[in-house]
């Protein structure tokens, strides 16, 4: 796959994220749900609201729960039907990845996974940052036919992991592309983009969203009236900074 011109892809933890990442300029936005523990899959209202309401592409997040990326076989079924709704409904990809336990990528339910696609465009996510060989899970996605990887370098931001990122975008050699994730801002994005070689950027761009709430009732971990929400402002900053050349 040969190099484009950048793009930006937008983790939309809501409906109204996911229409704030366009409104920002975003190029695609990946829906799910609870950023705050790495992602999960969204609601089917608000993957149908999306899909209704949005006029660029998108990808959805398929991972069950928060935690690792070894899945049973109630976990996979689950993920299987949520990939066919997806179909159904018509969004443009899904997001997508499972490891066994020696931290290699899980072939048997990646494929099944992939299957269930059809269609639909495949983004292997970041189990490959928490793989064992982050290089051979590029060559299991590439062998598994997805479109692209998304990885922060295995480190806890993208900038911290941009040689990694780098070593992936020269052992990828255009078979698949290679998304730089996690921490992105419109700051440093310039240098992750020169350091890292990626041209395909991942970022939440959320900001804290005060509550119209007056009736409060502190101390009650988890449900604070605040929420995270993607900022359009900063969407349109990090399309500025990536397409400044």
């Amino acid at each position: 796959m040969s190099a484009g011109a950048p793009l930006l892809e937008i983790a939309a933890n809501s409906l109204a994220s996911a229409l704030a990442a366009q409104a920002g300029g975003a190029d695609r936005v990946e829906l799910c749900e609870n950023l705050g523990e790495g992602g999960c899959t969204p609601s089917w209202g608000t993957i149908a609201a999306a899909r209704e309401r949005l006029s660029i592409p998108l990808y959805v997040l398929v991972r069950p729960r928060a935690g690792d990326f070894l899945y049973d076989e109630d976990e996979r079924e689950a993920m299987r039907r949520d990939i066919e709704a997806c179909v159904r409904i018509g969004c443009d990809g899904v997001v997508i990845g499972a490891l066994d336990a020696d931290g290699d990528v899980d072939m048997a339910t990646c494929r099944e996974l992939v299957a269930a696609a059809g269609p639909l465009g495949v983004t292997f996510h970041r189990a490959l940052d928490a793989s064992r060989d982050p290089v051979a899970a590029l060559e299991a996605a590439i062998a598994l036919g997805c479109e692209r990887v998304l990885t922060s370098g295995a480190q806890a931001n993208a900038l911290d992991g941009a040689a990694t990122i780098a070593t992936l975008v020269e052992r990828a050699a255009g078979r698949i592309r290679v998304m730089a994730g996690a921490g992105v801002e419109a700051a440093t994005l310039p240098l992750l983009r020169q350091r890292s070689g990626a041209d395909e950027f991942h970022a939440s761009a959320r900001a804290r969203l005060a509550s119209p709430m007056r009736h409060r009732v502190p101390g009650l971990p988890g449900l604070e009236p605040e929420r995270w929400q993607t900022d359009p402002a900063r969407v349109a900053a990090l399309c500025a900074a990536l397409r400044d050349d």
